[in-house]
């Protein structure tokens, strides 16, 4: 026998073999079930994660929210409207970063600008006394994605008029 019978040989009997596996459709919902559990999974830790970064987002608009409410029903004090930032989620990784800030301004079409306490305004109102209130929190995703920063940093900010 020379080799290219042998090869030969060994071909047909490898083609019988798979040929059998080609026709057979048993076990067929089963190779499709493991090929796609892990990207079924994948998505489902991914909306996951989704939802738990905007829930974390949320978190940080209401810290910042509610140290303007503390501001607006108590007056300014730095460590207070901390502790409001802070204690309004139960979360630990809520900061009040950076601190609140108190100043004077005057409102304009496209913000507060700043003006000197007790001067007048360009409309000929007083200048107002503002506050600041910024939170900050980061958010870790469950797992790596490779393609997608493994961590966010959500940062809000509230300004509203106390005087």
């Amino acid at each position: 026998m020379t080799g290219g019978e042998c090869l030969a040989r060994r071909r047909d009997k490898s083609r019988r073999i798979f040929g059998r596996f080609r026709k057979d459709r048993r076990g067929a919902a089963a190779v499709e079930f493991g090929v796609l559990v892990p990207l079924l999974a994948l998505m489902a830790v991914s909306v996951t994660d989704l939802g738990l970064a905007i829930y974390r987002k949320m978190q940080v608009e209401n810290a910042a929210q509610a140290g303007v409410e503390y501001a607006i029903a108590h007056g300014f004090d730095v460590t207070a409207i901390t502790a409001a930032v802070v204690n309004a989620t139960n979360n630990p990784v809520i900061t009040a970063t950076p601190a609140p800030t108190k100043y004077c301004g005057c409102a304009t079409s496209s913000g507060v600008s700043s003006a000197t306490c007790g001067s007048t305004c360009p409309g000929g109102r007083p200048a107002g006394t503002y506050t600041t209130v910024s939170a900050q929190a980061n958010y870790w995703t469950i797992i790596n994605y490779q393609v997608v920063p493994a961590s966010y940093a959500f940062s809000m900010q509230s300004k509203v008029r106390l005087q």
